[in-house]
């Protein structure tokens, strides 16, 4: 009787709901979050930065503003990034964040309340106290259910692969604060490895670089762009170089060197060597008849850091099986999600099952 008035009470108010708030599916990146709303596509792409006012505890700024005040703010004001290699630090600043995200998909139209239905992309191999974490955020955010799929398993059905049929599909995600290596077959991932090292280690890979080898201290945004502009994870045919401006270590003094793209290869070559040995590890792990199938459909890159030059080449050499690149990799993770909403019954399975209803407390 109670279970019929439960199921009843879970129909009706996710039908009410359902008809005033749009669901939406949250990558909920280190670096960035991307949302996806149902039935209008990708509809927000900013950091994953909030700016608060320690005297106060108010938010002042929430994602690219507030990133615009990273390494810039007075003493009594934090940019902060509320989640750390991937998973919730910082609950009450995520959750505030999340609050943003969902007000900013519902202000133009008439919902006063939102109450969604949201799917969010998290790091494989995350444990449950991290996933209550996120459930409980989106939760208090206003989502009115909460469902987590594995970022590596939501960049595969982005990715279009067929990942509910018995084949081998290997997808290597390289986030900001993670990397996800994970071999999937028939709705489930077969083997999986989760590194915290990923884009914000090769940051680091280059401030360490730039303080050793010319005693210049920069800043984690000027490290980030040196990354963009002219790292490299093979050697290139056309010689880059850019010119870094940073504080002397000897003097104090500004400085201002330049920096080669054979240099940048160096300084990013321990974190890369390290990503490609756990993936030749996971190759190991993974059964004979799936890896016959992963040497015909090749290993799939995706996420931002994917997009280091001759990574793919390089991941190539070193495993001896085909490597490409994901359409449009930064966006994979959260595109996966929007599938999975579209039609999430009959992809269900695919799910991570820890699930929490508000309408059920």
């Amino acid at each position: 009787m109670f279970e019929k008035l439960r199921k009843l009470k879970r129909k009706i108010g996710g039908g009410f709901f359902g008809n005033f708030s749009k669901d939406i599916g949250i990558d909920l990146g280190t670096a960035n979050t991307l949302v996806y709303v149902k039935g209008s596509g990708i509809m927000i792409n900013e950091p994953s930065v909030v700016a608060i006012n320690k005297k106060t505890g108010q938010v002042l700024a929430i994602g690219k503003e507030a990133k615009r005040m990273v390494g810039k703010t007075p003493g009594h004001i934090v940019a902060t990034r509320p989640l750390v290699d991937g998973v919730v630090s910082d609950f009450e600043v995520t959750e505030q964040m999340l609050k943003y995200f969902i007000e900013k998909v519902h202000k133009d139209s008439f919902t006063l309340f939102p109450r969604p239905r949201v799917v969010i992309g998290i790091p494989s191999d995350v444990t449950e106290v991290e996933k209550r974490a996120v459930i409980d955020a989106a939760i208090s955010a206003g989502a009115r259910e909460a469902y987590l799929i594995d970022e590596p398993m939501a960049a595969a059905i982005g990715a279009r692969l067929p990942v509910q049929e018995a084949a081998g599909n290997m997808v290597v995600d390289i986030g900001g604060g993670t990397t996800d290596i994970a071999v999937i077959s028939l709705g489930g991932i077969v083997a999986s490895r989760n590194l915290r090292i990923a884009g914000d280690e090769m940051n680091e890979d280059v401030i360490r670089y730039c303080r050793d080898e010319f005693n210049l201290l920069i800043g984690e945004k000027t490290a980030e762009d040196v990354k963009i502009a002219i790292g490299s994870a093979y050697p290139q045919e056309k010689k880059m170089q850019m010119t870094v401006r940073g504080r002397d270590l000897v003097s104090g003094l500004p400085k201002e060197i330049v920096i080669t793209d054979e240099q940048v290869r160096e300084a990013l070559s321990r974190s890369i060597r390290i990503i490609i040995n756990n993936i030749r590890t996971i190759v190991e792990e993974t059964p004979p008849e799936l890896v016959a199938d992963i040497m015909q459909r090749g290993i799939i890159l995706a996420g931002g850091g994917s997009l280091i030059r001759g990574i793919d080449k390089l991941v190539a050499d070193q495993t001896e099986m085909p490597v490409r690149m994901m359409e449009d990799p930064l966006t994979a993770v959260v595109r996966g999600t929007g599938v999975v909403l579209e039609d999430i019954e009959a992809l269900q399975e695919v799910l991570v099952e820890n699930q929490h209803e508000k309408s059920l407390r």
